[in-house]
């Protein structure tokens, strides 16, 4: 029945301030909808940025700064994902340590976005085999 992930709201309070933390952080792409939501894309998904005061229609029951705890796939080995966060002074609340992602074992860090969202960056433990 389903084919995918489109998007994913995360509520922010400073949509500028969480603009500049997944665009110089995290690498992601900015696409301005208007003053209260913006799309940062990676791949075919995208995080959608709304104000938590926002009054567009629909939104969650309870929108909640800081209630986000989402796991991303690393391109990138995690030893460079670290050095680029050290560069930014990004702190890493945790990691590197071992955890199950959804198709096997990962690698994870764990750092947090403005608004206190817990951003995990992961990489499997095998990386799928190349084909001949």
């Amino acid at each position: 029945m389903l084919a995918g992930l489109d998007h994913l709201v995360v509520v922010v309070t400073d949509i500028p301030r969480a603009v500049d933390f997944y665009t110089r952080v995290l690498g992601l792409e900015t696409r301005y909808r208007d003053i209260e939501r913006v799309d940062l894309v990676f791949g075919d998904i995208a995080l959608r940025l709304h104000q938590v005061d926002t009054t567009i229609t629909p939104r969650a029951g309870c929108p909640t700064p800081g209630s986000l705890d989402i796991c991303f796939r690393s391109l990138l080995p995690l030893d460079e994902v670290k050095a680029h966060l050290d560069a930014l002074q990004v702190e890493i609340e945790t990691g590197p340590v071992a955890r199950q992602g959804a198709s096997g074992p990962i690698t994870s860090l764990y750092l947090r976005d403005p608004d206190n969202n817990l951003i995990e960056l992961c990489r499997p433990d095998r990386q799928p085999m190349e084909a001949s």
